[in-house]
């Protein structure tokens, strides 16, 4: 169960991360976003998606 909660976890930081690159943000704020769900994967995703998405 564990392995399959990861494998989640990766595909939806891997969706976010693909998310940031196409958004129209700066580097810098890109940059930032990028580092935030890779350091802290399910955390900075919600974040983004709560925070640094434009709607």
């Amino acid at each position: 169960m564990q392995g399959l909660l990861g494998l989640i976890v990766i595909v939806l930081d891997v969706i976010a991360i693909l998310d940031v690159i196409k958004s129209s943000k700066d580097t810098a704020g890109k940059a930032l976003w990028i580092i935030l769900i890779v350091i802290l994967p399910v955390i900075g995703l919600v974040l983004y998606y709560l925070l640094g998405k434009k709607k």
